[in-house]
């Protein structure tokens, strides 16, 4: 009896420790975006520091989840610290000073998908600055108002076309990212072009409701 409660208590430490909201669960995420990111990667499969840096600059992480070169590393140490993921140095001399390969362990895949398992992720809705201007701009003066209007159709059409030709390379790719990439690269352009065609009527109607 004496053995199974402490069996138990066991379990409920390692849970505790985990600090990781189940699908049922009410409590906030508390695994950060950028724990997220890297465990994704190591998922895929082993990769040094750098590697997972470069393949977050090839993937454009930036547009989806930025995750700066620092916080690669500061993520590593700390998920290193919590066991989700182990490290093996490579004493190859042409490897240089990032000599350790990380591996995802079953505790961080666990983690990881406990995470990704829950519904916060498809229930929240950041503002896009774009409308928080427009909230705070009544004041702004009619000529401010129209040149604010015309750099936010000058960014969406730039951003379009990068987005458009980062569709055709993911097309052309067969990576772990490659069905996701499509559908949110083909989100993103949807997005942008609805917008364009809305800020036409912005460019048309906002300006008047301006005094100056």
């Amino acid at each position: 009896m004496k053995q199974s409660v402490n069996k138990q208590s066991k379990k409920l430490a390692e849970t505790k420790d985990l600090k990781i909201k189940s699908a049922n669960s009410a409590k906030p995420i508390s695994l950060s975006s950028a724990d997220l990111v890297v465990l994704s990667l190591l998922g895929e499969k082993p990769m040094h520091g750098y590697k997972i840096v470069s393949e977050l600059t090839e993937r454009d992480a930036e547009d989806w989840a930025p995750v700066s070169r620092p916080q690669v590393y500061y993520t590593l140490k700390k998920i290193v610290k919590n066991r989700y993921i182990t490290s093996v140095t490579d004493t190859s001399a042409t490897m240089g000073p990032e000599r350790e390969t990380f591996y995802i362990t079953q505790k961080g895949l666990k983690a990881m998908n406990d995470s990704l398992s829950v519904t916060d992720w498809a229930q929240k809705r950041p503002p896009p600055p774009f409308l928080t201007w427009m909230a705070l701009s009544t004041h702004v003066t009619k000529e401010k108002t129209k040149q604010i209007i015309n750099a936010r159709q000058s960014y969406l059409t730039n951003e379009l076309k990068r987005e458009k030709k980062t569709l055709l390379e993911f097309k052309k790719d067969t990576g772990a990212m490659t069905t996701s990439g499509c559908l949110m690269v083909s989100l993103t352009i949807e997005l942008f072009q609805t917008e364009l065609r809305w800020l036409k009527k912005v460019e048309a109607e906002l300006p008047k409701a301006r005094k100056k």
